[in-house]
């Protein structure tokens, strides 16, 4: 299979196939609106207004998998980060993105980039692989997401070509965007 064969409801249960988004430069992220990394979503919602136009897409995954942190309903989740962030791209229903339930689409995206490690200068970056070391001792090894606000980067033709751990600067990722525009 590829990108463009899934789909996945949006934050009001409407099936999204995402051929529609054919064409585009597309970043999916799982997200969490109570995290330490939600300010991204600041971040996100900047690159969609500059780079938009240009073709890119931003896929936001609300994911409630990692220290339950995206609570409430898909329409609360969207709802806060329209008023809180000023979001305008598209907002998916909450997804599980590793075991057994974890939506197809994620389980594509890790296969084609699995875990590459976390940003050593994010002050993150040592609690996160504290507490990893301890929940799962092999997680350098597996492919799963490891927290939230995970980044897959798509090329117009739908091929997953980068993904960006949550400790990534935010600006290595635009670089990576304005590559493919």
């Amino acid at each position: 299979m590829k990108f463009y064969d899934f789909e996945a409801n949006d934050a009001t249960g409407t099936p999204i196939k995402m051929e529609e988004f054919k064409g585009k430069v597309i970043l999916v992220v799982n997200t969490a609106t109570k995290c330490g990394f939600t300010p991204q979503y600041d971040s996100l919602q900047d690159l969609y207004e500059q780079y938009q136009d240009a073709g890119l897409e931003i896929l936001d995954f609300p994911c409630n998998q990692f220290g339950n942190q995206a609570p409430g309903t898909d329409m609360e989740i969207a709802s806060f980060c329209d008023s809180r962030y000023g979001i305008t791209f598209p907002h998916f229903a909450k997804v599980e993105v590793n075991g057994g339930n974890a939506l197809p689409l994620f389980r594509y995206l890790q296969n084609e980039k699995g875990f590459a490690g976390f940003n050593p200068d994010h002050p993150l970056t040592p609690m996160l692989e504290s507490m990893l070391e301890r929940t799962h001792p092999n997680y350098k090894e597996e492919p799963d997401i490891k927290w939230n606000f995970t980044k897959f980067l798509l090329n117009r033709e739908g091929e997953v070509v980068a993904r960006f751990e949550p400790t990534e600067d935010m600006e290595v990722v635009e670089e990576n965007i304005k590559s493919l525009l």
